[in-house]
């Protein structure tokens, strides 16, 4: 692969330097995952719930502006309250106008399946990533259940969607290891009759199903002969409002971190950080590198683990990232490519096919933004190897960020180890899921210059 030639810079380019030690406390926002689910599922609930610690970046503000446009009521109040008052399971109505989902393909994806069983039409947008992605691999399950779907050639958006008033149970493989997926396939299932089931052949993220619980849904997880797990969703429960505290975000949490373990001299603390099994991939692999990241006072919210994670500069070594653990840590590639550039020896991540589909290329923008950083990259069908400096990489470059929030923050870390400055050519995108990022870094000590700091 070619390594990328510097982008003009606009309005929102930034410039990571070389930064002193990092100290202090962490606020992260809450998790995105379960935000999202927290507005959808009290949405359809039966009386209120009450929401502390939503993420408030603008992908989970267009999943409350989507649950409005359908009759449930969402406001939030002068403490950062949210409060929802829902339909019901099967009440929602139709959408006046388009729903323009921005740039959050969960927000979509998990939407058309609360939609597909809901008999109204409604007609869904994004940007210009989010209309490049699939959208078949949950459009296709849906159309089973009874949902009809009009979409762009590749089944892109925009599209128009149909929800069936005479849903179909399924039981549903997914083809590939996707939350979304299955989430989607579950929310459909919600008001279908009778019991849906989604068979996934390795462990994905399970807030769906643990927040289906906590609202008062029946659902019942199986292992089977073969390894996989079969989710069965007993339809038409009636869910009832619930509060929910939202834990900070851990895909969140990981540039921050990644940052403290880099930077010498480094101590950070995160409180109340989500520990969900399923999303701590990135924590394992930082371990097995020789991390120092300590975790106290684990406790439990709304049924997800949390734990303060207490995190401290280290001496990086390289090790191989196992396929099977691509589910727990799929959003954080990026960023752990940014420590391995800075291990010593080589770090091997394997199964990335995923990340081709997500708000951008990533495995592409991986392997050109760490090379155009002067690390050592290789690919191999879908595995990378980074060959590490064991301290401080080159650095220097202008990346392209494509309008992906995880691009730029990752190569923002990367400019505060580097020995040169390294420069993103647009920061904005960065609100999608990390509102006050850039604030919060330099309150750390992070040099982080450019208009939007």
């Amino acid at each position: 692969m070619s390594t990328p030639t510097a982008s003009p810079l606009g309005p929102g380019r930034l410039v990571g330097r070389r930064s002193g030690p990092l100290t202090g406390t962490v606020a992260v926002p809450g998790d995105k995952s379960i935000s999202h689910r927290a507005l959808m599922f009290g949405g359809i609930a039966v009386g209120e719930t009450v929401i502390h610690g939503l993420l408030e970046g603008e992908d989970v503000h267009r999943t409350a502006a989507a649950m409005r446009a359908m009759g449930a009521e969402v406001a939030r109040g002068a403490d950062g309250v949210w409060r929802i008052a829902g339909r019901g399971v099967g009440a929602l109505v139709e959408p006046a106008d388009v729903l323009d989902l921005g740039n959050s393909g969960t927000s979509t994806r998990l939407l058309l399946g609360l939609i597909a069983t809901n008999p109204i039409t409604a007609f869904v947008t994004g940007d210009a990533s989010l209309r490049r992605r699939p959208m078949a691999r949950v459009t296709d399950p849906l159309t089973r259940i009874g949902a009809h779907f009009v979409t762009r050639s590749g089944g892109r958006l925009p599209l128009a969607v149909t929800g069936t008033d005479a849903p179909l149970p399924i039981e549903y493989r997914l083809p590939v290891a996707s939350a979304q997926v299955k989430s989607a396939v579950l929310l459909a299932g919600i008001n279908t009759p009778g019991t849906t089931t989604v068979i996934e052949p390795v462990p994905t993220r399970d807030h769906s199903e643990l927040m289906l619980r906590h609202f008062g849904a029946e659902l019942h997880v199986e292992a089977l002969p073969d390894g996989a797990s079969a989710i069965a969703l007993t339809g038409q429960p009636e869910l009832t409002g619930r509060v929910v505290n939202v834990p900070a975000d851990p895909s969140s949490a990981a540039f921050p971190i990644v940052a403290a373990v880099l930077v010498p001299g480094s101590r950070v603390v995160f409180p109340g950080v989500g520990l969900n099994p399923r999303r701590v991939g990135l924590i394992e692999t930082l371990v097995e590198m020789g991390a120092d990241i300590r975790i106290e006072n684990r406790r439990s919210e709304a049924g997800e683990p949390t734990g303060d994670l207490i995190v401290s500069a280290s001496e990086l070594r390289g090790v191989e990232v196992p396929a099977s653990r691509a589910p727990a840590m799929i959003d954080e590639y990026l960023i752990l490519g940014v420590a391995a550039a800075c291990a010593r020896g080589k770090t091997v991540m394997r199964g990335l096919s995923e990340l081709r589909v997500k708000e951008s290329d990533r495995l592409t923008a991986l392997v050109q933004g760490l090379t155009a950083c002067g690390a050592t990259v290789s690919v191999d069908g879908d595995d990378v190897t980074v060959t590490g400096c064991a301290g401080a990489p080159a650095g220097g470059a202008a990346i392209a960020t494509n309008l992906d929030h995880r691009i730029a923050m990752s190569f923002l870390v990367m400019g505060m180890v580097a020995r040169e400055p390294v420069t993103i050519d647009d920061g904005q995108p960065i609100d999608t899921s990390f509102p006050g990022f850039i604030a919060l870094m330099r309150g750390l000590g992070a040099a982080i210059d450019g208009p939007l700091a």
